[in-house]
């Protein structure tokens, strides 16, 4: 189980902000072709992307985030990852709104079997297919919550309330394919309360980890999302107990303990065991 808590976006036209991503102890470095790079230096940054890609991390995975495969752009991206010299890392859609955009992508890298898939779901029109995206290739490992994109399409504030049914239906699409789920990250990047307090409600709707933009970002959200001490004891409480009634229907002080409870408890204890964290 790879720790995925945790993704750090740097446009890739800009080397210094790169370098320092890379030194942030996020799970994994996002070099951003897309949204953080204008018209103009995309050609150069696609040549800096790709070389990153290239290059082994000395921590983490290394992302790429590609422009949208429904441009012209986004085409060019991907034939340079076709004729790059062993890439390695996570290739990252934009703005998918069918299953056929990442059946597409994995038929185009080929051979470039060091590269797995995410897919940012963006729009109301990504949100309705998003359980046929999830499931569409066995390269995708994760989707992304594209929240500011998301409220901009749909007309409404960006807030936990008119944000909770599209995450809650993103969790159910994410659980059912087996992948994980990251969340949007949080604008008021330098309010570290705030990235906190959004953390934890990604992690309670079912969220496997979060986006963000600035380094400072990055402990906070792996604080988020590592177990607390109390949740460990009591996972590891809670399983003992199943396990000495013979699997049956058991207590753990006071509490009735059936077999999808230990499950949440099970995996409680694998994220400890893929991070080594606990809060």
């Amino acid at each position: 189980m790879t720790a995925r808590r945790s993704l750090l976006f740097a446009p890739a036209s800009r080397a210094e902000l790169l370098e320092k991503a890379a030194r942030a102890g996020a799970d994994i470095v996002c070099t951003d072709l897309e949204d953080a790079v204008g018209p103009a230096d995309k050609d150069a940054a696609r040549e800096t992307g790709v070389a990153f890609m290239c290059t082994p991390p000395s921590a983490g995975e290394r992302a790429l985030r590609i422009n949208s495969l429904r441009t012209g752009t986004g085409l060019k991206d991907m034939l340079a990852l076709q004729a790059a010299s062993a890439p390695a890392g996570i290739i990252c859609l934009p703005k998918v709104e069918s299953a056929d955009e990442v059946r597409w992508a994995d038929e185009l890298l080929g051979a470039q079997r060091g590269l797995s898939l995410c897919a940012f779901i963006e729009t109301p029109r990504g949100l309705e297919v998003a359980a046929e995206i999830a499931a569409a290739s066995p390269r995708l490992a994760f989707l992304v919550f594209g929240a500011v994109d998301f409220c901009a399409e749909l007309g409404v504030p960006l807030s936990d309330e008119a944000l909770g049914w599209a995450r809650g239906r993103l969790a159910s699409a994410a659980h059912r394919a087996g992948v994980g789920l990251l969340d949007a990250p949080c604008v008021e990047f330098r309010d570290l309360a705030e990235v906190a307090r959004q953390s934890r409600v990604a992690r309670a709707l079912g969220f496997t980890g979060k986006t963000a933009i600035h380094p400072s970002n990055i402990a906070v959200v792996h604080e988020a999302f590592a177990p607390s001490a109390a949740e460990i004891e009591q996972a590891r409480g809670i399983i003992a107990a199943f396990e000495a009634s013979g699997g049956a229907v058991a207590t753990w002080q006071g509490k009735l303990v059936e077999l999808p409870v230990v499950k949440r408890m099970q995996r409680i204890l694998a994220l400890v065991d893929s991070t080594g964290a606990a809060r």
